[in-house]
């Protein structure tokens, strides 16, 4: 945890338990610690490669489903037109922005390709 974000770390200990200086602390007595933080806590996340936390998508995902539903009740609705925007692909699309690669030229593209289909 340390080695992945030890700002992250620091914070979520503070925040969880008034521990503010860490190094002061036995490594077992830390680990402990680090353990009991929440699943949602800063470090917990970024090891897990969350964005957002399980229970916002969750909400998203309950909001999104009902305002489908109360789409589906109106003329647009049934038409097919002007379908409400989904909270949950906004959220994710953050995550997928950060997977996009840009190339300067067609050879670099085909280095980057050799290299991850094992080419090179």
């Amino acid at each position: 945890m340390i080695s992945e974000d030890e700002d992250a770390l620091i914070c979520d200990l503070a925040e969880t338990y008034q521990i503010y200086d860490y190094r002061q602390l036995p490594p077992t007595k830390v680990a402990v610690f680090c353990l009991g933080l929440r699943e949602n806590s800063r470090i917990k996340m970024k090891l897990s490669g969350q964005e957002v936390p399980l229970e916002v998508m969750l909400w998203a995902g309950i909001y999104d489903r009902l305002s489908l539903l109360l789409w589906a009740q109106t003329k647009d609705g049934q038409k097919g037109r002007n379908r409400p925007t989904m909270i949950t692909e906004i959220l994710l699309k953050r995550e997928k922005e950060n997977d996009v690669m840009a190339f300067r030229s067609g050879e670099e593209f085909e280095q980057m390709r050799k290299r991850l289909i094992g080419g090179e």
